[in-house]
């Protein structure tokens, strides 16, 4: 049995990553951009955290019941797939890094962003579980490194848990909650004053926190799927985490909340006829958003040595130059390096099973998500 593609999340899933984008590109735009508009731009971190709730939420959605039930072969299966899914383009991504590296070195300049002795760690996704001081190589796949410490330990999750489908809404309410409210502790015990601070020693914190309340979040999805109720309330929830955020409640509690609650709503309301954030091109975003999340930076910092003279104020032309660029190298890279890999190791891995469990999880291929 195939589930239907909730098209919605795969949706959203573009817009924040073109978030990230801007919240890149914003000094960039320093010379001419209000700086109200910078400001706004600024808080573009913070769609990472709703790419892990989600994550969590398509991960449940899709092997949460069969890792449950299922021994070390399901688990295996899993964790190929998620490797399947992440690695091809985040290495292609390094060795464009190492490339760009190379060249600066060759004349005569320093690359102190792309030091080789921590390139084997990049290569593992290991490189921000509290190794590094700092973001170095490819800066946004900080939250793939952190991901797959989270695909890790989701078999030993799910094994440990058990199937949730006894477990009252009460209590999967509470659960979902008590993630967020640890994310919440550990940052005010670091003196954090947002979710932004300290990613390379925190950042793991934040991804585990947000993946585990997004696989409690399915679960709620599941309960109250078609409920309108439960649409409206979730929505309501969001909106005032989100007013009391701006009223002066702490990001690192109220932002995490907010995204949980707007993503089960989103999710409740994701198969409506005619949904919004259902249509062709939004939905097209979606789909190579994680080409665009992994590939911007790099992309970006090459366009500017290419093109540009002061990194503070690359003109306007020059910058829709550039997003346009993206959009092309994303769908380029999507089907060109991200989708033919996926396919590859997974014919590679169905040849090394037994024919009765080569068979893919019943699931929607676009539900197959990272952060």
């Amino acid at each position: 049995m195939t589930r239907p593609e909730l098209k919605p999340l795969t949706s959203v899933r573009g817009l924040f990553a073109w978030g990230v984008v801007l919240f890149h590109l914003r000094l960039a735009c320093a010379g001419w951009l209000h700086p109200g508009v910078i400001h706004a731009l600024g808080k573009g971190y913070l769609a990472v955290d709703f790419f892990f709730l989600l994550s969590g939420f398509v991960i449940q959605l899709n092997y949460g019941e069969r890792l449950a039930t299922g021994g070390w072969k399901e688990a295996a299966d899993f964790l190929v797939r998620r490797v399947a899914r992440v690695w091809p383009l985040h290495a292609t991504m390094l060795g464009f890094a190492a490339a760009i590296a190379l060249l600066l070195l060759a004349t005569g300049r320093p690359a102190p962003h792309f030091p080789f002795a921590l390139l084997p760690l990049h290569l593992a996704m290991m490189q921000d579980w509290g190794f590094s001081r700092a973001l170095l190589w490819n800066d946004p796949a900080w939250s793939i490194s952190c991901e797959w410490a989270a695909y890790l330990l989701t078999p030993l999750a799910a094994w440990a848990i058990g199937r949730r489908a006894g477990w009252p809404v009460w209590a999967l309410t509470i659960a979902a909650a008590l993630p967020l409210l640890l994310l919440f502790g550990v940052m005010t015990a670091a003196g954090a004053n947002g979710l932004g601070y300290d990613i390379a020693h925190l950042g793991i914190v934040r991804c585990l926190t947000e993946f585990a309340c997004g696989t409690l979040l399915c679960d709620l999805w599941r309960r109250w799927r078609g409920d309108a109720r439960a649409e409206i309330a979730a929505w309501g929830f969001g909106a005032a985490m989100l007013g009391l955020w701006a009223a002066g409640a702490p990001e690192t509690l109220a932002a995490p909340f907010a995204f949980a609650g707007l993503l089960l709503g989103l999710a409740l309301g994701s198969e409506r006829p005619r949904h919004p954030l259902a249509a062709g091109w939004i939905h097209y975003l979606g789909e190579i958003s994680y080409a665009t999340y992994l590939s911007h930076f790099l992309l970006f910092f090459a366009f500017k040595l290419a093109f540009v003279r002061d990194a503070h104020a690359v003109p306007p032309g020059l910058i829709a130059a550039f997003l346009l660029f993206e959009v092309v190298a994303s769908a380029a890279l999507y089907h060109g390096v991200e989708r033919p890999a996926q396919k590859a190791i997974r014919r590679w891995w169905a040849g090394k099973r037994k024919p009765e469990e080569s068979g893919a999880p019943a699931a929607s291929a676009s539900l197959s998500v990272s952060g």
